[in-house]
């Protein structure tokens, strides 16, 4: 019966063992996201993919996994205590001159590390370096997401206005086209002019059409972009975006904010973190010059083979200790090998590092110059709407006088209708260029005017 008990106790053991190592996590793929607000802000947006994108969610996944590896690379400074056992039964016939049927085992393990070269503390402080660098990682995500959904959320209010001043020209040219033809009806204007109307309003549909299309795509291209993954929802398709095109310019000086960026930029920060990384390798790889000592322990308790029969009462038992050293005198020049490569791989870094300062100073002086230009055509935009308004207005009274004619008018309405569209996009591209210098200098901040 003890024999009997003995096997189950081990086989289950073994079962609980096997199925303790699988992951009890309930996953969900493909889970749906969140609802948005009805009424989204810019800000409301970038909240929204700080929670919600799949890039920073990504990149908290990758601090996790470096923080795991930091676990289990640490893991070997700490004892390491085992449990192990072993059953087994034979055929009588099998059974020799004092033997027994039945054999069985159980054993408590024990080992410590206590010289490994110095690979183990390098180990670790390796690890600790490439955690810190996984944590700027997800500070370069996170600041290109914001980049990322201000451009998205400035591209959905841009399609959105171009909509409005579309619809405002439309509305126009059929309040003139209804003017018109009660003129031609009175006798006052010819057929020539009706016609010049209606092809002028069918000419100004297509611009609304690719407008609302635009606005589609946009908003479309913002739900990716905050990690919204609901495939279709009604309530979506009516959002109602707050903030507007509305531009302030703002000064910045070309060398501070090199500067600024230089210090701010965590990608430099995270290339420095990986340079220690693998500073540490150099070290793991050289310990293999150098001897291992471990402490090793057990305690046994096995079946007595003098005993008639495998009971737990008739076994022994008893403790060994002991030192275990382990030095590889020869090993064909691999550990050489790897002290190069781990010398080479802290090298391209280096290299790597100076090649991305060399590229954030050339994306801040992209950045400044056209913010520059931005600001430029900002303030001709915005003096154009204003002598196109002024334009219309004489050219109508003139027309309706008689002292010009229905083309004068439909020039200056035209002439209106791209100075808008101009300015809306001369306020659309000074804010990108303001994400844009945002993000080459590293600052998460941002200012818009509603």
């Amino acid at each position: 019966m003890q024999k009997r008990l003995f096997k189950w106790l081990f086989l289950g053991i073994v079962a609980w063992c096997a199925t303790g190592s699988l992951d009890a996590e309930d996953r969900v793929v493909g889970r749906g996201s969140p609802p948005l607000p009805q009424a989204i802000s810019l800000q409301a947006a970038i909240d929204y993919a700080m929670e919600h994108s799949f890039a920073v969610l990504q990149a908290k996944e990758r601090i996790q996994e470096q923080y795991g590896l930091h676990l289990e690379v640490k893991s070997g400074v700490l004892p390491n205590l085992s449990l192990s056992s072993r059953y087994s039964e034979q055929n009588q016939e099998l059974v020799g001159f004092q033997g027994a049927e039945d054999d069985w085992s159980v054993s408590i393990r024990v080992r410590q590390a206590l010289y490994s070269g110095g690979s183990l503390k390098a180990s670790i402080r390796a690890q600790g370096a490439l955690e810190d660098a996984a944590l700027y990682d997800l500070q370069v995500n996170i600041q290109a997401t914001i980049q990322e959904v201000k451009t998205g959320y400035y591209d959905v209010v841009l399609a959105r206005d171009t909509i409005e001043v579309e619809t405002q020209n439309i509305e126009l040219l059929n309040e003139q086209l209804a003017n018109i033809r009660s003129r031609f009806e009175a006798g006052a204007v010819s057929h020539f002019d009706v016609l010049q109307a209606q092809v002028s309003l069918a000419n100004a549909k297509p611009a609304l059409i690719r407008a609302n299309n635009n606005y589609r795509v946009a908003v479309a291209e913002l739900k990716q972009s905050v990690g919204y993954r609901v495939a279709y929802d009604p309530a979506a398709e009516a959002l109602q975006f707050t903030d507007s095109l509305v531009a302030e310019v703002q000064d910045y000086e070309l060398f501070e904010a090199i500067h600024l960026a230089l210090q701010q930029r965590p990608e430099l920060a995270q290339l420095k973190r990986i340079i220690d990384a693998h500073e540490d390798n150099i070290a793991i790889a050289r310990s293999d010059y150098y001897p291992s000592v471990d402490f090793i322990g057990s305690y046994d308790f096995r079946r007595s083979y003098f005993a008639s029969d495998g009971r737990f009462d008739n076994s022994i038992n008893g403790w060994f200790a002991g030192i275990e050293s382990v030095w590889n005198i020869w090993d064909g020049r691999a550990t050489k090998g790897r002290v190069v490569q781990a010398k080479s791989q802290m090298r391209q870094d280096e290299l790597k590092y100076n090649e991305t300062r060399l590229q954030i100073e050339v994306e801040v002086r992209r950045a400044i110059s056209e913010l520059q230009g931005a600001a430029e055509l900002l303030v001709a935009a915005q003096q154009v709407t204003g002598q196109a308004n002024e334009s219309l207005r004489m050219a109508n009274e003139r027309y309706t006088v008689g002292s010009s004619t229905y083309l004068d008018t439909l020039q200056a309405r035209v002439a209106l209708t791209d100075a808008r569209n101009n300015e809306l996009q001369a306020n659309y591209s000074y804010l990108v260029s303001i994400v844009n210098v945002q993000h080459a200098i590293g600052e998460t901040k941002f200012k818009l005017t509603n």
